[in-house]
């Protein structure tokens, strides 16, 4: 089903993103690998080996030209924008007394804006295509809140309310837009937590272990697959937040 479809995917250099792309890439699909600092020559190498392409594009996707820019250049590349996985996210953690201006807002232009100008830019093809499948990356913290991170829930919680307004808008025309909340996954972001914090933290999760970026991946290639799922959000937390 996701043979030779075009896949933006941003913030996809490592981590969960990189997870992503090599998820799709497993599929047949081609890659538009987004990245704002580097990207190894390897992720390339390992992408292509599935028989399929990687296009990278350095850009910072709260900008919204270079938002564009990273829409524009897939399209040109590979005729067509059929899935966009916003993955770009980054940290500023801080209590809401110590927490700058500066830290709140460089979060939400990151995190929440910069999904807004991917979905802007690349909804404009899907709309013309008829299809098209949007997947947001929130996390639980956007469902539960966290002390110390006023701004990243923010930031998650903001994207779940733009999916949902998302999906509602562009249903009609056969475009999807799903979020997905991953609880505690082992990245390099968890890596470097304090083994007292981890404890406390697994002790919060009723399947007692962190997740793994191909458990991520594999529920936003499920996502894509299914044409009749929009406007949910999909907790992949080991069951910290149970409705």
């Amino acid at each position: 089903m996701l043979k030779e479809k075009t896949v933006i995917v941003t913030g996809g250099a490592k981590g969960i993103g990189k997870a992503i792309a090599l998820a799709f890439a497993k599929e047949g699909a081609n890659i538009v690998l987004n990245y704002r600092s580097t990207v190894s020559d390897e992720l390339i190498k390992e992408i292509e080996n599935f028989g399929v392409k990687c296009l990278t594009i350095k850009a910072d996707v709260s900008n919204f030209e270079e938002a564009r820019e990273v829409v524009e250049k897939a399209k040109e590349e590979f005729g067509s924008v059929d899935i966009l996985i916003n993955n770009a996210g980054i940290t500023r953690d801080n209590l809401l007394l110590k927490m700058t201006e500066e830290d709140f807002d460089s979060v939400i232009n990151t995190n929440l804006k910069g999904a807004f100008n991917m979905i802007k830019h690349a909804s404009k093809i899907m709309l013309k295509q008829k299809s098209g499948s949007i997947i947001n990356m929130s996390s639980v913290v956007g469902l539960t809140g966290n002390a110390g991170q006023v701004n990243y829930s923010a930031s998650k919680a903001g994207m779940i309310g733009m999916t949902f307004s998302t999906a509602r808008e562009l249903a009609s025309r056969g475009i999807t837009c799903n979020a997905i909340a991953p609880g505690f996954i082992t990245t390099d972001m968890t890596d470097v937590l304090p083994d007292k914090i981890k404890e406390t933290i697994l002790n919060t999760i009723p399947l007692k272990r962190f997740g793994e970026t191909e458990e991520i991946a594999t529920t936003a290639v499920f996502l894509a697959k299914n044409k009749y799922i929009t406007g949910q959000v999909i907790s992949v937390d080991g069951g910290m937040v149970m409705a």
